[in-house]
């Protein structure tokens, strides 16, 4: 899942090499940490985030498959 999200979002954005995937299981849920560059949040959000919910949908439609549930966020990259 994490290379899946990995793989959406440098495909979005102007700077691919600035996009950090984290993965961490909290309470039986897959929790994906999407970091991006300042200057790429809005194309990851998209407007009035419509872009965030299908990576989302897509997301969740992944997870199913494989039988666990996923949630993601998304950050400014500080590194």
């Amino acid at each position: 899942m994490k290379e899946f999200i990995e793989f959406i979002a440098k495909n979005l954005v102007d700077a691919p090499n600035s996009v950090n995937v984290d993965e961490t299981n909290e309470e039986g849920k897959v929790v994906l940490r999407l970091y991006v560059a300042k200057d790429d949040l809005g194309k990851v959000i998209g407007r009035k985030g419509r872009t965030a919910k299908s990576i989302r949908t897509l997301l969740t439609a992944v997870a199913a498959k494989h039988n666990k549930s996923a949630y993601m966020e998304i950050s400014e990259n500080t590194k």
